[in-house]
């Protein structure tokens, strides 16, 4: 009986946002708790997965970390098309990388799955004496929006965990836990893979 709480769940995860928001810093404080002062520009998209382990649900993230450069745009819907989440990503020292997160936001609110969960994060909270975006100007814009929101920084970990254990948490609250339990039969099964599920 224990078991039906502990659900298996693949989800696909996106990170959008303008070049140099920190997306592949974060990826990486998540994934291997590493930071690097210098972080080379991601050339079209890098993937990693995770695995996280709460009391209800085990999921297991598979992350694509887009590039920022406006060149690869065109390559995003690829990516985030079929995302169980999508995480915006602005730097709170450059008021148009949030400008550019809002468009972000916009774009996956007419394209993305009309089910994805979106988290806008205010990144580089480390920088605050160089801070051109103010905290609750990103948290109005996230409550108007029906986002997530979160401020972090790569560089000293804040909030980096917490941010994707809150993704976790309200995935395995949306998983379909559809009557029959576990038993997953054709429509259904094929409706869980399309939203949690990385094709491949």
């Amino acid at each position: 009986m224990a078991r039906t709480g502990n659900k298996n769940i693949q989800a696909k995860l996106v990170l959008l946002g303008d070049m140099g928001t920190g997306k592949t810093s974060l990826v990486l404080r998540f994934v291997k708790g590493q930071f690097y002062d210098f972080q080379e520009s991601t050339i079209g998209a890098a993937f990693f997965t995770q695995v996280l382990s709460l009391n209800e649900a085990t999921i297991k993230f598979d992350i694509w970390d887009t590039a920022g450069q406006e060149r690869y745009h065109s390559l995003a819907p690829m990516y985030y098309r079929g995302a169980a989440a999508a995480v915006v990503v602005y730097d709170i020292t450059s008021m148009d990388s949030f400008e550019r997160a809002k468009k972000w936001v916009q774009e996956l609110q007419r394209q993305g799955n009309p089910n994805l969960l979106m988290i806008l994060v205010a990144n580089k909270a480390d920088l605050e004496t160089k801070r051109e975006v103010e905290n609750e100007k990103g948290e109005q814009y996230a409550k108007e929006n029906g986002l997530l929101f979160f401020e972090t920084s790569a560089k000293t970990a804040q909030n980096v965990n917490e941010l994707f254990y809150e993704i976790a948490k309200n995935l395995a609250k949306a998983c379909p836990s559809r009557p029959g339990g576990i038993k997953l039969h054709r429509r259904s099964q094929e409706r869980g893979r399309r939203l949690f599920c990385c094709s491949g």
